[in-house]
């Protein structure tokens, strides 16, 4: 059988939201039963068959990177992770939907990836200035995941979806909010596994259908992402 052609997404987001539980769901479409820390890098593949059903369908391995740590990492520990981020064709941004936190932290595991440098530390996510076109023209495609949807009150429920709302729009990202406990989240012909095989067939379409395929490596000349217009209290 010939080798596939393959392409490298980053998930990233804080410790603890359930990059790793994702990725195995993603790739094993199973619950995982024991998830730990992750130290470094954990890499696992899905299988993707690229515009399925129609007569440019091929199958493709996405290779999904589950990169561990937090954005309040000594620098020496962003240097290290720094090298995850070479030759990346699209990024899954992992937040947790009952840590308010983890959602602004986005913008700097964001930052971060983008740049390829270790200056997120001293970014102040409040009161910046942040400028959301900067993602409009970032030709690495973007999806957001928010996990523990089961675990927001019903009251409570509305407020949240109203932020992810604003942050998928900040990003220029669909987003997908779901349970890692419950594969249905993602069951075939859901809109939440609509839109996964959407951004794998963008990623696939960006790296090997187009003219002049851009990837991440001219990040670190352009204007730094700034801060301002978050929406969180």
């Amino acid at each position: 059988m010939a080798s596939l052609d393959r392409v490298k997404v980053l998930v990233l987001g804080d410790s603890g939201v359930g990059k790793s539980s994702l990725v195995h769901l993603l790739c094993q479409n199973q619950v995982l039963g024991n998830p730990s820390w992750t130290v470094g890098c954990s890499v696992d593949v899905r299988v993707q068959d690229y515009k399925e059903g129609t007569p440019e369908e091929k199958t493709f391995y996405i290779e999904l990177w589950d990169v561990g740590g937090s954005v309040g990492s000594a620098s020496s520990i962003k240097s290290t992770r720094a090298v995850f981020y070479n030759s990346v064709n699209g990024i899954i941004l992992v937040h947790d939907l009952t840590n308010k936190k983890s959602s602004q932290n986005l913008y700097r595991w964001s930052l971060e990836a983008l740049n390829k440098d270790s200056s997120p530390t001293g970014v102040i996510v409040s009161n910046g200035d942040y400028d959301r076109e900067q993602f409009a023209e970032n030709p690495v495609p973007l999806l957001l995941i928010g996990t523990k949807f089961d675990q927001i009150p019903e009251s409570k429920r509305s407020d949240v979806l109203t932020r992810t709302t604003f942050l998928s729009e900040d990003f220029n990202a669909e987003e997908i909010n779901l349970d890692c406990t419950n594969p249905r989240y993602l069951a075939a012909g859901t809109s939440n596994a609509v839109k996964l095989s959407r951004f794998f067939d963008k990623v696939i379409e960006k790296r090997y259908f187009t003219k002049d395929p851009s990837q991440m490596t001219g990040f670190t000349d352009r204007k730094r992402f700034n801060f301002k217009t978050l929406h969180y209290d």
